[in-house]
């Protein structure tokens, strides 16, 4: 994107319309100063969380607790940067900072496909398909899903008060169905499904990590090439499309590659509903921009840290007496809150 156009997006520094070049320089190049400073910031932070998780009360067979902590921290890596992704691009797309694909519902969503499936194949033909396999149908039938059922409703863009609801009544029709699919299972086949209802961060299913690493590492390549489509898109509607960007199909593309990140982080550790919305706040506020190539890495950034610095220390410091599900959906339901209400009042 050109530089014009860089410097007029969301969350750079306003400056006077007349100003002169040489009056904006300074602010421009502060403004960059932060944002280097931040990520900065945010990797060492993220790096020593990393490093304290896996060495901190090492005992006993050292080889084998490294190797159990190497695929935790793994999966945490990718749950961070899988739900940090997918909630800046669907809040780009939707042009509001309060939504995300778990308060939209997509979460659970996923839930529902995979209870019909088990209801379809039963629990001995659910388990004997290959691990990767599966969770690759369910991702792509997740993102064909999603693209369909919430592309009408994003086209609202700016009624936060309709997609609220929407998100709202479409998370408990999913819910709903998936209950009524538990009902409709035996006993040892509805635990596949209760599996992943609930958010673990202590299990991980080592069968689903190489695909997960796969699908993460392609959804994440691809929003960061478009980048500065997502800033032009930040604009609005009627300013993306007067500037060459054709919204539809890149709306449509956008949802295809957020539904496969929310199947990544729930087939992981079960669904999280106000995680993407803390990080991204956070990462907004400490990079001080929503240009996308800054506030990507940041948002990522600021998962890891707070997955894997909140799992250590709940786990070094508290005993695991409280989990990070808990402690996560407590903050972010009360960031939620006064985001909401602070936007009603504006």
């Amino acid at each position: 994107m050109p530089d014009a156009l860089a410097d007029t997006a969301p969350g750079t520094p306003k400056v006077a319309p007349n100003a002169a070049p040489a009056d904006r320089g300074p602010l421009l190049r502060a403004h960059r100063r932060r944002a280097r400073l931040a990520l900065a910031g945010l990797a060492l932070a993220a790096l020593v969380a990393a490093a304290i998780s896996m060495t901190i009360g090492l005992r006993g067979n050292i080889a084998f607790a490294l190797e159990l902590r190497a695929v935790r921290l793994a999966a945490l890596v990718q749950v961070a940067v899988a739900i940090a992704v997918s909630t800046v691009v669907f809040q780009t797309v939707t042009g509001n900072r309060i939504l995300t694909p778990s308060i939209m519902g997509m979460d659970s969503l996923y839930l529902l496909v995979q209870s019909v499936l088990v209801l379809a194949l039963g629990a001995a033909g659910f388990s004997a398909l290959p691990a990767g396999l599966t969770f690759a149908g369910e991702a792509a039938l997740m993102a064909l899903l999603a693209a369909a059922l919430f592309l009408p409703i994003l086209r609202q863009r700016g009624d936060v008060v309709l997609m609220l609801l929407a998100g709202v009544v479409l998370g408990a029709l999913f819910r709903g169905l998936s209950s009524l699919v538990a009902r409709l299972i035996d006993p040892n086949t509805f635990a596949i499904v209760q599996s992943v209802s609930f958010a673990d961060f202590n299990t991980v299913d080592e069968r689903l990590l190489l695909p997960c690493i796969l699908l993460t590492l392609a959804g994440t390549a691809l929003i960061w090439r478009s980048r500065h489509v997502l800033d032009i898109m930040a604009l609005g509607a009627d300013d993306a499309v007067g500037l060459g960007v054709d919204w539809r199909r890149t709306a449509v593309g956008l949802v295809l590659v957020v539904g496969v990140l929310v199947a990544v982080s729930t087939a992981l550790v079960g669904p999280v509903a106000f995680l993407g919305l803390l990080v991204v706040a956070l990462a907004e506020r400490l990079a001080g921009t929503t240009r996308h190539a800054v506030l990507l890495p940041a948002a990522a950034l600021t998962g890891v840290v707070l997955l894997v610095g909140g799992q250590t220390v709940l786990a070094h410091v508290f005993g695991n007496a409280l989990t990070l599900g808990i402690v996560i959906e407590f903050a972010g339901g009360l960031l939620f809150l006064v985001l909401l209400l602070s936007s009603r009042l504006r």
